[in-house]
């Protein structure tokens, strides 16, 4: 029998065709008959394989059955057999068995495959390279580089590709899966999915029926993602999940304003004849339902009226179960029921609020209180800290082993470490795995590390003026948050300084050579000892000035000695700081800086400023790089001894030199700020300053020192050496103010009080720790006066505009403001108007976050 002969006989046991899989080429068969009564008994002598560049033969034979030294039977069952199971594989397009030679009873067979071409790469054609690598990670499960590409897999591609675009839009996405063969590679192909996204498809309208206690408009509102097309600056698209999400959003608004059994009925979705989608959905609103008799049971730590107090829910209110859920649950004001309980330690409290009665349209609830056994903390741990040490966090908590459970307290902890800035605020975790049989509860603490220390390393350019020399002026300044002092010593801990006890060391210098030089130095220490919160500062610096003309300057030099420590009444957010400051103030013929009320110049002299100054401050601010929520206020006084209460001097037959020898004053400065989340992740932050120069004599008057500077540049702050406190204030010139400007020497001779307000919508573009970014519209309010008995503070400058801020951890705060100032004095009296770009400035913020 001829290897010809074989070969037909299986393909006539086979069906009488043989058709290679994903193919339509059929198989010509010749007409020599086939004997099927003649079957003869052979032993496979070997089994030949032809055609595996992949497969491994050896594979191959054991998939087939046909091994050496079996018997089998030609023609018979054997043959299919092995065809049949080397189908099911699925690795090839045509399967041949054939006879190669017979010896006596042995006979001799060669299997001939044709394998399914292998995957060698894939490519995109008709996109954008941006969408490469997620459509890369896409496809990953369905291609392999080297595996088999069949109709399945690229179906699946294909359907993985379009959904990805269906998603952002494109519902008419177009993909074909294109093979060609891979030149440089044997039996192998390169799948090319030539995709056409075609127009992105908007939502044309969205249309309601069924609704008539609210409004179309007031439906559309609630849907988040699915937005209809007219919108400006709306994202209009389509995509199933989000809007099944936005239907139940529809449904929870409902809710929320008494109409609990609102459905949707039915929702359709159709094109119109130009493409453009249409959405509906018929709704049945159902019976608005109010709150009745609420009665509580199963209390015993606190009466009705207390649990109805902080419930907050009256007969007679709209039916809302939002709000019932957060009022006994949890409530971001901290007004709920849960709050009570699990602050004094029952962490098993549970309130189930029963539907009892529904009478019309009024619903009578009775919550079923299960108070449970007071629970106390166990374990505390912290993870994650592999810079900082523990103590350092561990100090700052609230929730102590031993101590009762406490809601209040492990949100203050979470707020206290992130006050620290050593960690990312947006991955700090918090973990309360309970022990229900002992009554205790562990507290875990997890936290990721961050870059707190800061380098600044700058250049700027100060214009010369008639009193000092300008010119580039360079900085270089390091701070160190997270500093440890006693490591000082130890080689190990220098990595590549010592760290983690939370102290803070500051450095920095900056000069323009020989005409100016400032050098300053801070150590602060926020927990002195180590037992208590009472923080220890000791700062100084040293700045010098020169003017054009030799041997005229200007130096000021200061140490400070400051001990704070935190307090418990009113309540621990309440700190109190007291410093201790030295100040000299010598003058070498040099003029511009100091002027009497009169306009004399003070240039020669040396003047000395001792003070104390006091500061009360309390803060609930939780995130101090992008504040979210809460509020921090700030009262300082800085006071020097009433001089001329105690020397008897007649000041009036004095120079200036003598008179200002040790400078008397008391100075006043109020700050506030609040922060709320208005919606989604904007901020609004409102803020009020004050300040008031006041003297103790009124035959010595004002001092001309430590004065208020209103409307200072940004940048100009940093190389300051007048002594006065810099008020950074948007859209105006410090000239822009008469009280703190004399005209006739052309000078800022500085205000004595001053009001400024300020209202801003903050948005964040990344809140990533290593670059914070975000954008500010403001509006600020302002004034500067020379006395209190000119003080008006309905009187005030008003300015608006637009800004940007970028925290770098190494560099502080970099920002941009474009402010229009409406009451700049050259505008309002200009008898043709103005112009937007007369009201325009662009200011530079470098640094730091300007007062």
């Amino acid at each position: 029998m001829t290897r010809l002969y074989l070969f037909i006989t299986i393909l006539l046991l086979s069906g009488g065709v043989a058709i290679a899989q994903d193919t339509t080429e059929v198989v010509d068969i010749p007409t020599q008959q086939i004997y099927y009564s003649d079957k003869k008994q052979y032993e496979i002598g070997d089994v030949k394989i032809t055609g595996a560049h992949f497969s491994d033969e050896n594979a191959i034979r054991i998939v087939s059955g046909l091994k050496k030294g079996n018997k089998i039977t030609i023609p018979g069952d054997d043959i299919k057999r092995a065809m049949q199971n080397l189908w099911r594989q699925k690795l090839f397009t045509d399967i041949q068995i054939v006879q190669e030679k017979v010896i006596g009873d042995v006979v001799f067979l060669e299997i001939i495959l044709q394998e399914r071409p292998r995957l060698s790469r894939y490519t995109y054609s008709g996109i954008k390279k941006l969408y490469e690598e997620d459509l890369n990670t896409l496809l990953k499960p369905f291609l392999l580089r080297g595996g088999i590409v069949t109709d399945a897999t690229k179906v699946n591609a294909i359907t993985a590709i379009k959904g990805f675009f269906i998603k952002k839009g494109y519902l008419d996405v177009e993909v074909e899966a294109i093979e060609k063969p891979e030149e440089k590679v044997k039996n192998a192909i390169l799948l090319d999915f030539a995709i056409d996204r075609n127009e992105r498809v908007k939502v044309e309208d969205i249309v309601f029926t069924g609704n008539e206690a609210v409004g179309d408009k007031k439906l559309r509102k609630q849907m988040k993602n699915t937005k209809v097309r007219r919108r400006f600056l709306a994202s209009s698209k389509y995509i199933k999940d989000d809007y099944m999400t936005d239907q139940k959003s529809i449904i929870d608004y409902y809710n929320t304003i008494g109409y609990r059994d609102a459905r949707i009925m039915s929702d359709t979705l159709w094109r119109d004849d130009e493409g453009k989608l249409f959405l509906g959905m018929t709704l049945r609103e159902g019976d608005q339902y109010y709150f009745r008799n609420i009665t509580w049971k199963g209390n015993s730590i606190y009466e009705d009226d207390q649990l109805e107090d902080r419930l907050g829910i009256k007969k007679g209110d709209i039916y809302n179960q939002e709000l019932l859920d957060q009022r006994l649950s949890f409530s971001l004001d901290g007004r709920d029921v849960s709050s009570l309980y699990m602050d004094n330690g029952y962490l098993f409290f549970r309130a189930d609020p029963i539907e009892i009665a529904i009478d019309n349209d009024s619903i009578d609830l009775e919550m079923r209180i299960f108070e449970g056994p007071q629970a106390n903390i166990d374990r505390v741990t912290i993870g994650g800290n592999d810079r900082t040490h523990e103590h350092v966090i561990r100090r700052e908590l609230r929730t102590k082993p031993g101590a009762k459970f406490s809601r209040q307290e492990l949100i203050r902890s979470q707020r206290q470490i992130i006050n620290l800035g050593y960690f990312n605020p947006e991955t700090i975790g918090m973990n309360t795995p309970v022990n229900p049989n002992r009554g205790t509860v562990d507290i875990e603490y997890q936290v990721e590390e961050k870059s707190s220390d800061q380098l600044e390393l700058s250049a700027g350019y100060q214009p010369s003026n008639s009193f000092y020399r300008g010119g580039l002026i360079g900085t270089l300044g390091v701070t160190f948050n997270n500093f440890s002092l006693r490591n000082l010593r130890n080689g190990k801990a220098w990595k590549p300084l010592p760290q983690g006890d939370g102290q803070k060391v500051s450095l920095r210098a900056q000069t323009n050579g020989q005409y100016y030089q400032s050098y300053n130095f801070s150590f602060t220490d926020p927990w002195l000892g180590g037992k208590k919160p009472n923080s220890f500062t000791l700062a100084g610096f040293y700045t010098k000035n020169s003017s054009f003309i030799i041997n005229q300057n200007l130096a000021i030099a200061q140490m400070s000695l400051g001990l704070g420590s935190r307090l418990n009444w009113p309540d621990d957010n309440f700190i109190t700081n007291s410093t201790i400051n030295l100040q000299t103030i010598t003058l070498n013929d040099f003029t511009g800086i100091f002027f009497l009320p009169n306009g004399t110049v003070i240039s020669n002299g040396k003047f000395n400023n001792f003070f104390f100054q006091q500061t009360l401050a309390r803060s609930t601010v939780a995130e101090p790089i992008f504040p979210k929520d809460g509020s921090s206020f700030s009262l300082s006084v800085q006071l020097t001894p009433p001089y001329s209460l105690l020397n008897n001097k007649n000041y009036a037959d004095l120079s200036p030199q003598d008179y200002y020898r040790f400078i008397e004053y008391h100075k006043w400065k109020f700050t506030a700020e609040w922060y709320h989340t208005v919606v989604g992740k904007m901020v609004l932050r409102a803020s009020a300053k004050m300040g008031m120069l006041g003297y103790y004599n009124k035959k010595v008057g004002e001092s001309p020192f430590e004065r208020f500077e209103f409307a200072a540049e940004p940048l100009a702050t940093q190389y300051t050496i007048t002594g006065r406190d810099q008020i950074y204030f948007r859209g105006y010139e410090n000239s822009d103010f008469p009280a703190q400007f004399n005209p006739n020497i052309n000078r800022v001779t500085g205000a004595a009080i001053y009001n400024k307000y300020s209202l801003e919508l903050r948005y964040p573009v990344s809140l990533n720790p290593s670059s914070t970014i975000y954008i500010l519209a403001f509006a600020d309010a302002g004034n500067a006066w020379g006395s209190f008995r000119d003080y008006n503070p309905f009187n005030l400058r008003r300015a608006t505009g637009l800004g940007l801020r970028v925290f770098l951890p190494m560099f502080g705060t970099l920002g941009f403001d474009y402010g229009f100032g409406f009451d700049k004095p050259e505008v309002l009296n200009h008898p043709d108007g103005y112009k937007w770009s007369d009201l325009a400035k662009f200011q530079v913020i470098l640094g730091f976050e300007p007062e």
